[in-house]
């Protein structure tokens, strides 16, 4: 004999089974950790440095991760691909440059690659640095459905003035973001001042690795032509506008005339086109033969280690790693208040913070140092403790990893809400059994 309904149990655990296996779909297990840095290259500069510290830290911690560069892949991309990372690039053009020009055509190459790259790799963070990725990286990733996506600002936003339309993108472009990460409190005010939901921004700051022990500096002395009696300053920073090495040697010329003891100061950076200029005022102004152009140099510890006091005096800054490296090599800072500047250096505890755009305070604070040594070795020591307590890299990778995981929690809450819901089978009242004629 059979009865009408016996396939109503069976229907229940084909919908039970249903229920489990949705629930199942949020971000893939094998997929969870993948990890895609968008950013411009992995060449020089303190972004580029960033990433070459931060990045091998969390892929050693479990975190696969791919840096996909807009531009060229820079001169430090085969160190990170020996590290495990995965290195990926457009071609060689400069995101800042094409962006300024408005090409199309690289815009749109750019784009299609990253978007094409997205969904070949499917990462479960997308996280991108600097304003030309920012603006192509970020709606790439909208499209991609890449469950979370940040931006971090490394620099004041100045550059939208200069480009307001930028401004309006960025601004459109941080109402679909998880977070935005400043690295200073002056970034970070940014951030919100454009609009930026308080619960989205974040402050982390930059991190470096301490050095354990320090360079040589009768060694380092001797390398540069100086001796153990000359005062020396040290000022890391490309030469670059906004970076005030103008108001610097406007500072040396009118300190000069009060020093009486031998000094030099080595500047240390990329020329982007300036030096022909600075070196002419600095032979206007008599102290030319003071300051040494050192250009890009792969060995900044040793020109830290030859120096008793550091000096970073720009007109805006996001937030300097040159400064945290320097006070790691225990030098006194002499820095404007601008950007994470004042963040990094406390006035008085380890270092003078002087005002932007004035030679004479910066000429004030130098002759200040060089006349008290047992200030400057008090600042150093002071500089060097508050590196290791609120700026080591351990820090900063751990403070990214854990964001890292309490976005994707979210994710994972929101693709769960955002499931179709389970139809489930129709609930009837049992119908009486029937007699079925054999």
């Amino acid at each position: 004999m059979k009865y009408v309904g016996e396939t109503e149990s069976a229907t229940h655990q084909f919908t039970d089974l249903g229920t489990r296996a949705l629930s199942s779909i949020v971000v893939k297990p094998m997929l969870r950790n993948r990890l895609l840095v968008v950013t411009e290259s992995l060449g020089t500069g303190g972004t580029e440095s960033h990433l070459r510290r931060l990045l091998p830290r969390l892929s050693a911690s479990g975190w696969q991760i791919a840096i996909f560069c807009l531009s060229d892949r820079g001169a430090h991309a085969d160190e990170l691909e020996s590290k495990g990372l995965e290195v990926h690039s457009t071609r060689q053009f400069s995101v800042a440059h094409n962006l300024s020009r408005r090409n199309p055509i690289f815009l749109a190459r750019a784009a299609s690659n990253l978007l094409s790259f997205m969904r070949r790799w499917s990462p479960a963070i997308a996280h991108f640095y600097l304003p030309g990725p920012y603006l192509i990286g970020a709606p790439m990733a909208i499209l991609d459905r890449t469950p979370v996506k940040i931006m971090s600002r490394r620099s004041l936003s100045n550059y939208q003035r200069r480009w307001p339309a930028t401004a309006f993108f960025e601004r459109k472009l941080h109402e679909r973001m998880d977070a935005l990460i400043g690295n200073s409190q002056a970034v970070v005010g940014e951030l919100l001042a454009e609009g930026a939901p308080e619960r989205k921004v974040r402050l982390i700051y930059n991190g470096i690795e301490l050095p354990e022990r320090q360079a040589d500096r009768h060694k380092a002395r001797q390398e540069l032509g100086l001796d153990e009696n000359t005062l020396v300053g040290v000022m890391v920073a490309n030469l670059m506008r906004y970076k005030g090495h103008r108001d610097l040697i406007s500072g040396l010329e009118k300190m000069a005339e009060q020093l009486s003891m031998p000094w030099r100061v080595l500047i240390v950076g990329r020329d982007e086109g300036l030096r022909p200029r600075l070196e002419g005022l600095a032979r206007k102004g008599g102290v030319a033969g003071n300051i040494q152009f050192l250009g890009e140099r792969s060995d900044v510890p040793r020109m830290l280690a030859a120096a008793d006091f550091g000096l970073l005096v720009s007109h805006e800054e996001g937030f300097s790693n040159a400064i945290l490296e320097s006070m790691a090599a225990s030098l006194p800072m002499i820095v404007t208040d601008v950007g994470g500047n004042p963040d990094a250096v406390e006035n008085e505890k380890t270092g003078l913070v002087v005002p932007a755009h004035d030679p004479d305070a910066i000429s004030e604070a130098i002759l200040r140092l060089a006349r008290d040594p047992k200030l400057r070795r008090r600042f150093g020591a002071a500089g060097r403790d508050r590196v290791n307590q609120r700026f080591s890299m351990d820090r900063c990778a751990e403070a990214h990893a854990e964001l890292y995981e309490e976005l994707l929690a979210q994710a994972e809450h929101r693709q769960r809400d955002d499931l179709p819901p389970v139809i489930a089978a129709p609930t009837r009242e049992p119908k009486p059994r029937q007699k079925t004629q054999n």
